[in-house]
């Protein structure tokens, strides 16, 4: 009896390995991105030693630009827990720095990203009782910066600002972030005052 059962069990296991070997047809899973916790919004006044005063993020560090070149409120705005940088450049509208010079130079600094940019879209940011008025460009595709903005008085003072990501560009994944900032950056513009 133990003999037929041998042979009844073995026709069985030879099945079964022949039906798990066949080969399935696999589909890849689209990559996933980390979900990301955006801290409560909350702004604090910063003490920029410069000719405006400007009400800043909570999770963000307001420092002086490092850089060889940088004039003194060339400010930087860090976003450690995004890995984030905003670019503050403040300019005195002079003979030296016209007002017309000034937003060429922002118009170029924004228009280097054709080339990988699908889209660049401007609008007009306007606020006559603090005389506050510029262009903020949001700059779509796979660029080093998507964000960027230049406000003014237009007699006086001039503020640019650059958002960049320490990251490969990958618009896909910040996209979150750029969102999330760019709210802030709205709110940090309507908030500068000019001294």
């Amino acid at each position: 009896m133990k003999n037929n059962m041998r042979i009844s069990v073995a026709p069985l296991f030879i099945l079964l390995v022949l039906i798990g070997c066949q080969q399935t047809s696999y589909t890849p899973k689209p990559r996933g991105f980390f979900k990301i916790d955006f801290p409560e919004r909350a702004y604090t006044q910063a003490t920029t030693g410069c000719p405006f005063d400007i009400e800043i993020p909570r999770y963000s560090r307001l420092v002086a630009d490092p850089s060889q070149n940088a004039q003194d409120c060339w400010k930087n705005l860090d976003f450690p827990q995004f890995n984030a940088r905003l670019h503050l450049s403040y300019y005195r509208i002079s003979a030296s720095a016209p007002f017309d010079y000034l937003t060429e130079d922002a118009r170029t600094f924004v228009f280097k990203h054709t080339a990988k940019a699908t889209s660049i879209d401007q609008k007009r940011i306007q606020n006559p009782d603090h005389k506050i008025y510029g262009i903020e460009y949001a700059i779509r595709g796979n660029t080093a910066s998507n964000y960027q903005f230049y406000i003014s008085d237009s007699t006086t003072h001039y503020l640019r600002g650059a958002l960049y990501f320490n990251e490969k560009p990958h618009l896909d994944s910040i996209q979150p972030v750029l969102d999330f900032l760019k709210e802030d950056i709205r709110y940090m513009i309507s908030t500068i005052r000019w001294k």
